[in-house]
């Protein structure tokens, strides 16, 4: 299989604490890997470099065959996209944060395409119009999680997304990134701690003390 992500003798600094000491690891394209470990140990420390939201101290990552350096940052986030434990829904509506991925694209909002989404994860058409402080927080996160996916992404890094949520949210959250993966072939990226999404990972990496296991 092709690689998509190569992580070469990576380090991340902080300080004078070493939160991430040569990682080295290649993620092949299509797959879904998840990252165990305890809390603190430098998983989300090492997604962030992945998503190009913070600069590793040393080391490489390649995506597609070129540094991550050497993309705009844009266009690269547009293909590697983040997905946070703690929802944010931003604007008045459920439609500002729907509508955006259409925005940043200079496209225009698809309301049909939209509805099809929401109904994958058991939202109406109507949620397009309610004001974001009337949905839940599972809600929320489902909402969230189609910013992320309404222009398929070719890699999806899920941080914890399901920590805190409801047995139904997290069952409808997991489907619709299993649906993603093995329909659309989206490489994902998952943290977790959730013993339940461990037991099921088809691959995971163990990071712990900063240091794959």
């Amino acid at each position: 299989m092709e690689n998509i992500l190569e992580v070469k003798n990576l380090f991340y600094q902080a300080d004078e604490q070493k939160i991430l000491k040569d990682i080295t690891l290649n993620i092949e394209k299509g797959s879904y890997v998840t990252f165990i470990g305890p809390s603190g140990s430098g998983k989300s420390t090492l997604m962030r470099i992945l998503a190009d939201m913070i600069n590793a101290s040393s080391g490489e990552v390649i995506f597609d065959g070129k540094n991550i350096n050497e993309y705009e940052p844009t266009e690269y986030r547009q293909r590697v996209s983040y997905a946070f434990q703690q929802p944010t829904l931003f604007g008045k509506t459920v439609k500002d944060n729907l509508e955006f991925p259409y925005l940043v694209r200079n496209k225009e909002f698809d309301r049909t395409e939209v509805s099809k989404y929401l109904e994958m994860v058991n939202l109406s058409e109507s949620y397009i119009d309610k004001s974001v402080n009337d949905v839940s927080g599972g809600e929320k996160q489902r909402i969230a999680l189609l910013r992320n996916l309404i222009f398929q992404p070719e890699v999806l890094i899920t941080d914890e997304v399901t920590t805190g949520l409801d047995a139904d949210n997290k069952t409808i959250v997991r489907n619709l990134i299993d649906k993603f993966n093995h329909d659309n072939g989206v490489t994902v990226l998952r943290v977790t701690h959730d013993d339940a999404e461990i037991a099921s990972a088809s691959k995971t990496i163990r990071i712990e003390n900063g240091e794959m296991k």
